[in-house]
């Protein structure tokens, strides 16, 4: 068996579990005195590892694996560049209308947009949507108008193992991470579109794993 670190925040999780189970993740932060959204990589650690196991509308259980599965240890082993997929790439100039099409026509739910091959933002379906309902005229308005420009976006390296990237996806609670390669021309930083990482990715990799 391989010995997980925990850190002192999850090793008190796992007492507040065994005490109050089944306990909310709403239960704990409170106990805690953090919000929900500052426990989502603990708790994600804690689940995909196998020391607490989440059920829907019920909350946290115990499960008693204080030594870790070598499941855990797989994943820590897994770069992101093993698993990332093609990512969908617009200009900042392209329409509303023509990014949209895009996103159905490769079944995404993210676009990335790039401006002389360097991320610049990303759109979602989420922001289409609010364009839609806002009543823009979506042919003549470019994608740039509604993404969501850096530095807030969330990026991932190919060498980051599987698990940071299923971290920053819960944390930040978004659908898929483009995976970025850095370079500096000019004095200048640039992050080059080189994947994507989703929830769909991980999903995939936890049901090959546990087929193994």
């Amino acid at each position: 068996m391989i010995t997980i670190e925990l850190s002192k925040r999850q090793q008190r999780i796992i007492e507040i579990v065994k005490e109050s189970e089944p306990i909310t993740s709403e239960q704990i932060a409170s106990n805690l005195n953090v919000t929900r959204a500052t426990l989502r990589p603990d708790l994600a650690i804690l689940t995909m590892s196998g020391i607490l196991d989440a059920r829907p509308k019920v909350g946290y259980f115990y499960l008693g694996k204080a030594e870790v599965n070598l499941f855990s240890q797989q994943i820590k082993n897994i770069k992101v560049s093993d698993i990332m997929s093609v990512p969908s790439i617009v200009s900042e100039d392209t329409s509303v209308y023509e990014a949209i099409v895009t996103l159905f026509l490769e079944d995404v739910g993210t676009i990335f947009v790039a401006s002389n091959g360097s991320l610049t933002g990303v759109v979602s379906r989420k922001d289409f949507l609010k364009s839609a309902i806002g009543g823009i005229d979506i042919n003549k308005v470019p994608v740039g108008m509604i993404m969501t420009r850096r530095p807030n976006i969330i990026t991932v390296m190919g060498e980051e193992n599987v698990l940071h990237a299923a971290v920053k996806i819960i944390e930040h609670e978004v659908d898929s991470l483009p995976v970025i390669e850095k370079t500096v021309v000019d004095g200048k930083e640039n992050l080059k579109v080189i994947g994507k990482v989703s929830k769909s990715n991980i999903t995939k990799l936890f049901m090959e794993l546990c087929k193994e």
